[in-house]
């Protein structure tokens, strides 16, 4: 048997990556935007920040830590290599590889100027977590809150205690229109949640179902506050229970976002 064939076999199917991390910077939770590397047979697709890249590609699980080379044949990489390490259990597939550098990753880490990423990936169950998160939907009843409606620009966000460099923070986009709430990386949608929020507690509560993007079918919940044309908000992770102050440590695995009120 080929030295990646089993693992190869494994991987067919579509993978939603669910966080991203490039030189040393960590990207928000869902910043690729339900981005997806999809593989079939010996040949990969990959649409992520509004580009599609395709290509082959080729596993040595026999390697510690186990390896695999993309090559590009269309896309923007038309004609590249990126040389990657991975790790691959069950639904999870973790992969660090060459972006702008040269040298295989050694380790499942990045740092400034590496040219390295670290992604990390879930097979995808978007279809059934959709059709899941409209059932739950269907029993919550919204009501759209004033002082949240309209856009918002991202101005800070500090994921697990780390702040988001601000090269990738001007990217950042929220809507919110009615009951509904998109979020925006770039040309990516990161997220579109049904949102009900309540401005009478202390702290102020908000909560998501996710229909769509890499959080689909989860929920979420969060607290909020505003001042002026400036909106904090810190939320748990899915499934976790609800903060009480606004602080995102690496213990809590929490997100603190701050958005300037863009129109409404």
């Amino acid at each position: 048997m080929a030295k990646g064939k089993a693992d190869l076999d494994k991987l067919q199917g579509t993978w939603t990556i669910l966080t991203l991390q490039m030189d040393g910077s960590e990207m928000p939770a869902g910043a690729p935007g339900g981005s997806k590397i999809v593989v079939k047979g010996g040949k990969f697709t990959t649409v992520s920040m509004g580009a599609k890249y395709d290509g082959t590609i080729t596993l040595d699980a026999a390697k510690r830590p186990k390896t695999f080379d993309l090559k590009f044949t269309t896309g923007p990489e038309k004609g590249n290599t990126s040389l990657g390490i991975y790790e691959l259990d069950g639904d999870n597939w973790k992969i660090c590889l060459t972006v702008t550098g040269h040298t295989r990753p050694r380790t499942f880490a990045t740092k400034p100027g590496s040219g390295h990423a670290l992604e990390t990936l879930r097979r995808d169950t978007v279809g059934a977590a959709a059709r899941k998160s409209k059932k739950a939907a269907a029993d919550v009843h919204f009501k759209p809150v004033p002082e949240l409606q309209g856009e918002w620009s991202l101005a800070s966000l500090a994921l697990n205690g780390k702040p988001l460099g601000p090269e990738y923070v001007k990217y950042g986009k929220r809507v919110v229109a009615g009951d509904e709430m998109t979020l925006t990386f770039g040309k990516d949608v990161v997220t579109r949640a049904k949102m009900a929020a309540d401005p009478g507690k202390y702290p102020k509560t908000m909560d998501y179902i996710h229909e769509a993007g890499m959080l689909a079918g989860t929920t979420q919940q969060g607290i909020y506050e505003l001042e002026d044309k400036t909106l904090k908000v810190c939320s748990s992770a899915p499934g976790q229970t609800r903060p009480s102050e606004f602080i995102a440590t690496p213990e809590n695995g929490r997100t603190l976002a701050v958005w300037t009120l863009v129109k409404r």
